[in-house]
């Protein structure tokens, strides 16, 4: 029965993406969004939570605060974290996950703390992630990646966290960039390419950046395409205190060059930085996971020329609110087309409604 159901979603994915061919990205104009999707999870139940807005400052949860796609039906640990969604150039949504639960023998789905030894492999040990594909975002396909599996030499990886996906047009492929490390080492920054149906990596990863001093972990790597050509990318690197900063360069893999400066508004830590554009307007919004407060929410900067920013606050403390949701974790936005969003609002019976 499982096979015939994992049949008729590939079918129902392929019809969407023929259907969804004459609505690609190369077609699809800054003039034509209307609306803002976020992708979240929450630590209560390790899943994916999708939350919609149509200007951009107030976010409503489209399920009610309720998963979308539950973590224990996806991933090989029963749990996702990290959750990013990007659009391609072949009209698909693509969505990159952390396949980790870090309370699974809590929740009952194993009887040791992490899955392997914390003293052998670390904090949260893990081996890969989960991948789907959407052309319409509600039917999905899904795959678990496994580093250990796919690639020889990997048996002693420690951890892959916090993917995420962008399009490489040198490449003509989806490029998935992520935090690893092996064994007890630290955390660095890599990239590596996935294949046409987004099931799988393809090519073994290589570094994505240096940080200048070896003896500082960096992770939560995200990049965006900037209006002159260049790649933004912003990461975290675990200073004192742990927070965000930015680099710059001509190629979506290399050459980014280190910048000293401290992006993020935070007094304490933060991590997971992820940077949208207001379709609206000129400015970039630099978003990320506060996680050294209680309750942890998310904190916000404005910017215009990626040099000043402006601070927003954090949800519900300032210009940005939620509706019906609280202290979401590691949250990544795209814009929507207005005929996207009211058909992922009418799926969910959220009434959404776009002048």
């Amino acid at each position: 029965m499982k096979f015939y159901k994992h049949i008729f979603t590939l079918f129902l994915v392929a019809i969407f993406g023929l259907f969804s061919c004459k609505t690609s990205k190369n077609s699809i104009k800054e003039e034509d969004f209307s609306a803002y999707l976020m992708t979240y999870f929450k630590d209560d139940d390790h899943s994916l939570h999708m939350a919609l807005s149509t200007d951009g400052y107030m976010f409503t949860d489209i399920n009610n605060g309720k998963a979308i796609v539950a973590g224990d039906t996806i991933a090989s640990q029963k749990g996702i974290r990290d959750p990013h969604i990007s659009r391609g150039p072949d009209g698909a949504f693509y969505v990159v996950m952390t396949d980790l639960h870090i309370f699974g023998k809590e929740k009952g789905f194993r009887n040791t703390h992490w899955e392997r030894p914390g003293d052998q492999y670390d904090w949260g040990n893990n081996r890969g992630f989960v991948l789907m594909k959407s052309y319409d975002l509600i039917h999905w396909t899904h795959s678990n990646f496994l580093f250990d599996e796919a690639f020889e030499g990997y048996e002693n990886i420690g951890c892959a966290w916090a993917p995420q996906s962008i399009y490489d047009p040198k490449e003509k492929k989806m490029m998935v960039y992520f935090t690893m490390r092996m064994g007890h080492g630290l955390t660095k920054l890599y990239y590596a390419y996935a294949n046409e149906d987004f099931t799988k990596l393809i090519t073994e990863p290589l570094p994505l950046f240096e940080y200048p001093n070896e003896t500082i972990q960096i992770l939560d790597a995200d990049i965006s395409r900037m209006p002159d050509g260049r790649y933004c990318m912003t990461y975290v690197a675990q200073e004192r205190p742990i927070g965000v900063k930015m680099a710059f360069s001509d190629e979506i893999n290399t050459g980014y060059i280190y910048n000293e400066e401290w992006i993020d508004k935070e007094p304490g830590s933060c991590e997971a930085p992820n940077v949208w554009k207001r379709f609206d307007s000129d400015t970039w919004v630099l978003m990320y996971d506060i996680y050294s407060i209680n309750p942890h929410n998310f904190g916000f900067v404005e910017t215009s020329d990626f040099k000043n920013f402006k601070d927003l606050g954090h949800f519900n403390e300032g210009a940005m609110k939620t509706t019906n949701f609280k202290s979401p974790k590691h949250g990544a936005v795209i814009t929507l087309t207005k005929q996207e969003a009211v058909k992922l609002a009418k799926h969910y019976n959220y009434n959404l409604t776009i002048e």
